[in-house]
């Protein structure tokens, strides 16, 4: 399960844990809390990051919130945007764009991850639960989850249109999405699905099978459905289980990303066997050709990491940046990937965080300009923080050590706790994103309802 939604189960039992840990480097920026999901009617635990529409408007998604009576949830959670103030100093303003209403109406539950916006301003997720599909959990049908499309009104002021692009089954097609959609230069939507696909065990009883990467296409007339098609089925054993999302293309079509567990079988998580790998998925050479899977990395637990919870970016020479939990101080690593000799991939810990009782969950969102790499922790890393942004940068000479700098420490309640793997930047330069804690609402426990958060040099 993706960091997110793993730790949207755990929010009711979070606690502050000091930590000790000395940081190389400290250069604060300044954090600002734009809006504190008040929980329903409104959202509250935001799945994933933000978007900006060409208006300089932030577009996101929420776990839960919205309509009290969806039907097996409770709240089925929902699409937001953010409206930034005209004059300065003044609030941003949060709509509720759409309400979910779960499988008993045929549609989404739960949204997964974050969103993916088109050049039209329409917007793509995933809901983990919902749709047609008949899965059942704990004895409760909640759907197999959705891919979902966001239409903006012809006419100003109107009201934004969902649509359910494609269903899950739960069988060979997928199950239980989680993570961002990603676009190729055709139109195309590319995502991963954790559980489904027909191979494996994983997370038995509550799901079936270790997951699959799947390609929808958009309909070839107006008025069609979009086709799904499954690139590749997870298998579990010494192949991986439980890919993340987040995807990303290299120039000749391939696809990478990480998966949550499988790979190596010594190691051994809550409900999950094998610490994870980092995988590429080859284009068929021929029409109606499979798509090749190779394995990167077979994540061991130890120095290199494990459990990689959200996916991997590029850096401007084609090198891949990830991150995982563990590593030699147990408080996860970012990780780089390269070709080596030989045909085969040589994994390279970039930067370890220190910790004496668990893991931070880095993850890595975005590189700036001149090569600086951003990203979050979950949790810490440092004395009684709830979380991170962070930024590392690369060697001034080669064979040199990166430096990591705190921009943002989050300390909950008023301020925001446990922030989503995705960060983006505006054109000034400064860093948006999400947590699903923390906030000045009181609605969702004392722990707050989560937060779109700004941090400035």
């Amino acid at each position: 399960m993706n960091r997110e939604l793993r730790t949207v189960i755990r929010l009711s039992s979070f606690v502050v844990v000091i930590l000790s840990l000395t940081i190389h480097a400290s250069a604060q920026w300044k954090e600002k809390v734009l809006y504190s999901f008040q929980g329903s009617p409104d959202g509250s635990v935001p799945a994933g990051g933000v978007v900006f529409d060409k208006a300089g408007n932030l577009y996101g998604a929420t776990t839960g919130g919205g309509a009290s009576s969806c039907i097996s949830f409770g709240e089925c959670g929902t699409v937001y945007r953010l409206t930034p103030p005209i004059k300065k100093g003044n609030s941003w303003t949060e709509v509720v764009l759409y309400v979910f209403r779960g499988n008993a109406a045929n549609d989404g539950a739960t949204p997964g991850g974050g969103l993916l916006i088109d050049s039209s301003g329409n917007l793509y997720g995933t809901t983990a639960y919902g749709g047609t599909g008949g899965c059942i959990l704990l004895g409760t049908k909640m759907g197999c989850g959705a891919v979902y499309e966001m239409t903006p009104p012809r006419t100003k002021g109107g009201k934004w249109t969902e649509s359910v692009l494609y269903s899950f089954q739960g069988g060979k097609d997928g199950d239980f999405p989680a993570g961002n959609l990603t676009f190729d230069k055709a139109g195309n939507l590319y995502g991963a699905t954790q559980y489904g696909g027909g191979f494996g065990i994983c997370n038995a009883p509550y799901f079936q099978n270790c997951g699959v990467i799947f390609k929808l296409s958009p309909p070839v007339k107006n008025g069609g459905k979009w086709k799904e098609k499954v690139l590749y089925s997870f298998k579990s054993g010494t192949d991986g289980a439980n890919p993340n999302g987040g995807l990303v293309f290299d120039s000749k079509g391939a696809i990478y990303g990480t998966t949550f567990s499988g790979g190596n079988q010594g190691c051994k998580g809550d409900a999950s066997v094998g610490c994870g790998t980092a995988f590429r998925l080859r284009p068929p050479t021929q029409n109606g050709g499979a798509w090749v899977e190779r394995l990167l990395h077979v994540f061991n637990g130890r120095n290199d990491g494990g459990q990689p919870s959200a996916g991997v970016i590029f850096n401007s020479n084609g090198a891949i940046y990830g991150a995982a939990e563990g590593g030699l101080e147990m408080g996860g690593v970012v990780f780089r990937l390269g070709p080596a000799s030989g045909g085969k991939w040589k994994e390279t810990i970039v930067y370890g965080f220190g910790s004496d009782s668990y893991s931070y969950t880095p993850a890595v969102a975005v590189f700036d300009k001149i090569g600086n790499l951003y990203g979050t922790t979950n949790v810490g890393p440092s004395h009684s923080l709830a979380g991170s942004v962070f930024r590392l940068k690369p060697p001034s000479r080669k064979g040199g050590s990166w430096s990591l700098s705190l921009l943002h420490g989050f300390t909950s309640v008023p301020d925001a706790a446990l922030p989503n793997t995705g960060l983006i930047f505006d054109k000034s330069g400064n860093v948006y994103g999400t947590t699903q804690a923390g906030g000045t609402a009181t609605g969702c426990g004392h722990n707050g309802c989560g937060t779109v958060f700004e941090v400035m040099p």
